[in-house]
């Protein structure tokens, strides 16, 4: 009874700076696009979340590394949760808003689930099925006011929504493969760089040097999205994760609001009704699918 109360706190603290963490993410990438290219942020974040992991994990920590099919298994891990993912990512976060880039990731519960039914042939939940549409209908409905105002075009939207589903792809092969004890640190710092490395090519042939500058805004939104999102985040995810999987989902649930707070704040992006209510029928849609995984 004594260690009960320490470790709830703990949980709680880490919920709260894993949502606030996660949720940044869009508005750092906005701030990062004022001065560089997509590609540039990405890489150059990719690289520096990855060796910062690989020097934790290998030099530090003094873990093994991949063998054999590991190597396979992370090549694929990296190119669908790095590469396509997060590529796709900051290239829509040219034409949305963050607030809505925020509101997006939220969704992948969802997504995972519905993916998940049809990859193992199981049969579609009605809930699941609920859940997407309200899911998707608080999108749009948010997405609404942000499309008329030129914060969002119907383009951005269609490669977010791909990119959600590469995410959800990627979290469902990392879960169905054995990693043979490797190590959480090692996994994340391998599949982060490697992804990177995918995406090099990409850089230098959209490379346009008039288009970037390398100033305190570009620094600033790859060092925050290098270290605290993808380090910082990602570790506290997997903390939770570790202690409940189904109540670490929950924690999702604040992504969305912490995110359109943090689009207001730093970008001065508008909230109104209908962003409100879209979270409203994102955060109804999430908490159904999970209220049906906890049963």
């Amino acid at each position: 009874m004594k260690n009960k109360a320490p470790n709830s706190i703990r949980l709680l603290v880490a919920g709260i700076c894993f949502a606030i963490l996660w949720s940044s993410a869009s508005a750092a990438t906005k701030i990062g696009l004022e001065s560089a290219q997509p590609f540039v942020i990405a890489v150059t974040r990719f690289f520096i979340a990855g060796f910062i992991m690989l020097f934790l994990s290998h030099a530090i920590l003094k873990n093994r590394l991949p063998q054999r099919n590991e190597w396979k298994q992370l090549a694929v891990y990296g190119l669908l949760n790095i590469s396509i993912y997060l590529g796709l990512y900051v290239i829509a976060m040219q034409q949305i808003s963050a607030g809505l880039g925020s509101l997006s990731t939220g969704t992948n519960p969802v997504f995972i689930s519905v993916i998940g039914a049809l990859w193992f042939k199981e049969k579609m939940h009605r809930s699941t099925i609920f859940s997407l549409i309200l899911c998707m209908a608080g999108v749009v409905i948010a997405a609404y006011p942000l499309l008329i105002n030129s914060y969002a075009t119907p383009a951005g939207l269609v490669i977010l929504i791909i990119s959600m589903v590469s995410y959800s792809v990627a979290a469902l092969y990392f879960s169905n493969n054995k990693w043979n004890n490797l190590h959480i640190l090692t996994i994340n710092g391998w599949q982060t760089l490697i992804g990177g490395v995918f995406l090099v090519p990409f850089l230098f042939i959209f490379y346009d040097k008039s288009k970037n500058i390398y100033d305190i805004k570009w620094m600033g939104s790859v060092l925050w999205l290098a270290i605290p999102v993808s380090i910082g985040a990602v570790q506290l995810w997997l903390y939770l994760l570790k202690d409940n999987p189904v109540k670490a989902a929950f924690w999702l649930f604040l992504c969305p609001v912490f995110g359109f707070i943090i689009a207001a704040i730093v970008l001065k992006e508008p909230i109104s009704v209908y962003t409100l209510t879209g979270v409203l029928f994102v955060i109804a849609g999430l908490y159904i699918v999970q209220k049906r995984k906890a049963v």
